[in-house]
């Protein structure tokens, strides 16, 4: 067969660290989850993971891994994060690469990408190297083999890019057919205009470069690509797939590759249930034999391009106008706000491009005064990144540098490099994409460049903000939240911003809504607790102590004294001061104790400001998602009072509202509110209990009926979904505990017949997982007339068709 279809997706966020935690912070944004690196990993990164295929009916008849069948790559950064916040769908990714291999000859379904999605022909010649190093690395290290491709962030090329790729032994690119020049076949002599997308893009075509070297393109089908996108092919696997096959020239002899390259986030997050699709049309195209699905890695192999091709320079898949997107106002936009301006792109990258230019010099220099080649060691500084061990830091800083370095020269290396990783960071090409300076990509990348500019600072004194903010207020808002980038730099970044002493003072907050522990990992930060005293009265809370704060990042530490005090709910005021001595401790125990034992808090209040000046904090200095830790302890008191009363009204006139229900007349609004409070809340104590009282269910669902309750569906949904998903794992290690399934049956039944609408994704899967290995050994048994396998295999199967399953 000559006819062949390789769907590649393209999955990537970008980087969304505090760059002075290296942790996501909550975004409200994303609820309900945590933040949208977690959200779009539900959508769509697991859902690809253990996609459905349903029959007509609605019904699963299978369960498949999209990533060992298509082509794809991951961000470097969005996969690190994975790595540590959802390694289950993480180690499916690094399966499914292995799948490949052997499904399509040896070459795998996972492509490298540059770094941090850099537009690569706006870098300069260094940055364009590190980058390229580091997604290659980065790659071995995750999938334990080299990279045949590479994606290029927003596929922006040129030739200075190309030649990079070949230069590190990248075999292959995908880039759009609009940034195609001209094409011919090999040994012809006359060229073809390729302009407007005028190429086959059935076919590979091999790069010749200037440096001798060549590299192979491969340009997507444009049309079919802008579809999935944004002409909802996805809305049918059916569709999709004869759309697929309707391109092939069926009169060609000539092998003809069939290929697409979307956002993988195409596949369950843009379009919901989009994944499905693209199983079913994998499925569909392989089981009818209507093509051979394939890699790019393995087509080059058996089809080695017959053609050549030149590109257009400076282009890309998501700007007409090349890769001025990514530097001035060009008119390409999201399409949210027509009536808003690009212009503050291009001070924007001025002002990036001055960071950078700036700290080279001061990188360079102190490196080399440390005994370092500091290119060299940056390239290499990807093995810190990947592995910030201790013994992996101390090895690295041996073999880089001539000479044995003191503690304080292993900061200082520690800094620079990090200096440096921060400026790679902020040219994240998601900074300029979008319609707003102040929106929150753009932000990102001018907190990166806010930590490379105190990075240096702390290196040499030099305050570079002023200049900095000078550079960012010639980038203007189109909001009225901010008239510039410098004013969102001063009222969002400039809050954000730590040091070792703001770290301390969030050790200190914390202690008191925590069991205090003499150890404690902060982020990226270590707190040893080196005293600790807390005294109470009543309300009123007084945490007196000294600490050594460490950064896991540059090594730099303080020792630092502290006193926090809590006078009731979000109410906090406290202080944080390098240690001086045990003299100026043993006087600030002294008399902070003294005026909190007299009940004077005002006094207390005063001598924060006394022994700590300047640095004293509160609530709003804790980091996000500890402020969100106490409000949630502080409001489970005034939710737990809430209750009494709902609880109070709800006993008290029941006959009442009964009666008022019977004769078909409304609530009053306060008893309807007091009613759905007081069953729903049942409703979901009923359903967190370990095991859920069927009966119960039933009685307050047919409550929820007759009194038109308007339940808290979420909530419910949520505990629902848990609680079967902990009863599926349970029955994935106990698989002999038969009532327990007949229990899960019997709860999944009512479900079926009642408004709620958990989720079983990962019920599913489990019991799939079941059905290929101990429902096989039961089956086995069941042929030896074992009475037990029978009744066994009987009931799990009544199990897998009440999860919408087909066994």
């Amino acid at each position: 067969m000559n006819q062949y279809i390789c769907i590649h997706g393209h999955f990537y966020q970008p980087p969304r660290e505090n760059p002075w935690l290296n942790e996501v912070e909550l975004q409200e944004s994303a609820r309900p989850y945590h933040d949208w690196n977690e959200r779009i990993t539900a959508e769509c990164y697991a859902r690809n993971s253990a996609s459905r295929i349903q029959n007509d009916k609605g019904q699963i008849v299978d369960i498949m891994n999209n990533y060992a069948r298509m082509s794809f790559n991951f961000g470097a950064t969005l996969l690190e994060w994975m790595e540590k916040k959802a390694p289950d769908i993480y180690q499916s990714i690094l399966d499914a690469d292995k799948e490949s291999q052997r499904r399509f000859s040896g070459h795998g379904s996972a492509l490298a990408q540059v770094y941090n999605h850099m537009i690569m022909p706006l870098a300069n010649e260094r940055d364009r190297h590190t980058q390229v190093i580091w997604g290659i690395y980065d790659f071995r290290k995750r999938f334990g083999r080299d990279p045949e491709g590479m994606w290029l962030g927003e596929t922006a090329a040129n030739t200075a890019t190309l030649e990079v790729l070949a230069e590190h032994g990248i075999k292959f690119t995908i880039l759009s057919p609009y940034q195609a020049l001209r094409f011919r076949k090999l040994d012809d002599k006359e060229w073809q205009d390729a302009t407007g997308a005028r190429i086959d893009p059935r076919r590979p075509y091999l790069s010749n470069l200037p440096s001798g070297r060549t590299i192979t393109l491969f340009f997507y089908d444009a049309p079919v690509s802008q579809a999935i996108a944004f002409e909802g092919l996805l809305e049918s696997g059916q569709k999709f797939a004869q759309r697929l096959t309707s391109t092939f020239d069926q009169d060609s002899k000539e092998p003809q590759l069939m290929h697409i390259a979307t956002d993988g986030e195409t596949y369950g997050h843009h379009h919901r249930f989009g994944e499905m699709a693209l199983s079913y049309a994998l499925h569909h195209i392989e089981q009818e034999q209507l093509a051979k699905i394939t890699i790019y890695g393995e087509y080059l192999e058996l089809h080695p391009p017959q053609y050549e091709a030149e590109i257009i320079e400076d282009t890309s898949w998501s700007c007409f106008h090349g890769v001025e997107r990514w530097r001035s106002d060009c008119g390409c936009h999201t399409g949210g706000h027509p009536e808003w301006n690009q212009a503050w792109r291009a001070p924007l990258r001025k002002a990036f491009d001055w960071v950078r230019d700036t700290l080279e010099p001061l990188y360079a220099q102190e490196m080399h005064a440390l005994g370092a080649n500091p290119w060299q060691t940056r390239d290499n500084y990807i093995q810190v990144i990947m592995d910030r061990s201790e013994e992996q830091v101390l090895e690295f800083i041996r073999t880089h540098c001539n000479r044995e370095l003191s503690n304080s020269e292993q900061v200082k290396f520690l800094k620079l490099l990090e200096m440096q990783y921060h400026a790679m960071l902020m040219y994240t090409s998601c900074g300029w994409f979008f319609d707003e300076v102040t929106g929150i990509e753009t932000m990102q990348d001018i907190f990166y460049a806010a930590r490379a500019l105190q990075l240096a600072q702390d290196l040499n004194g030099t305050d570079y903000e002023e200049y900095f903010l000078e550079l960012l207020g010639e980038a203007k808002s189109n909001t009225r939240d901010f008239p510039d980038a410098a004013a969102a730099y001063r009222q969002v970044v400039k809050t954000t911003m730590l040091d070792l002493l703001r770290v301390g003072a969030h050790y200190a907050v914390s202690s008191l809504f925590s069991d205090h522990s003499e150890n404690l990992d902060l982020y990226s930060y270590k707190a040893t607790s080196e005293y600790y005293e807390l005294q109470e009265a009543g309300r009123q809370k007084l945490a007196i102590g000294k600490a050594l704060i460490r950064s896991r990042i540059t090594w730099e530490e303080v020792d630092v004294s502290f006193s926090v005090l809590h006078i009731g709910d979000h109410q906090l005021f406290g202080g944080v001061r390098k240690y001086v001595s045990a003299e100026a401790f043993a006087a600030l125990h002294h008399e902070l104790t003294n005026a909190f034992d007299k009940g004077n808090i005002t006094e207390v209040i005063m001598l924060f400001d006394k022994h700590f000046q300047s640095h004293n904090y509160s609530f709003w200095h804790l980091f996000r998602d500890d402020q969100k830790k106490i409000l949630d302890q502080v409001m489970e008191q005034t939710i737990q009072a809430l209750e009494h009363d709902f609880q109070q009204v709800y006993d008290n006139n029941y006959p009442l509202m009964a009666a008022i229900k019977s004769v078909g007349m409304r609530l009053p609004r306060p008893l309807q509110i007091s009613i759905d409070y007081i069953v729903s809340a049942r409703l979901l104590a009923a359903l967190e209990a370990p095991t859920v009282d069927l009966d119960a269910i039933q009685r307050l669902l047919k409550e929820v009926e007759r009194m038109n309750v308007k339940l808290d569906l979420d909530a419910l949904n949520y505990a629902a979904t848990l609680h079967v998903e902990s009863t599926m794992e349970y029955l994935e290690n106990m698989p002999d505990d038969t009532s327990r399934m007949e229990y899960l049956t019997d709860l999944l039944t009512l479900q079926h017949d009642s408004m709620l609408m958990p989720e079983y994704w990962q019920a599913q899967n489990i019991a799939f997982r079941m059905r290929q290995t101990v429902y096989q050994e039961y089956q086995e048994k069941m042929a030896q007339q074992d009475e037990h396998a029978t009744d066994w295999c009987k009931k799990f199967e009544a199990l897998y068709k009440s999860l919408n399953l087909i066994p």
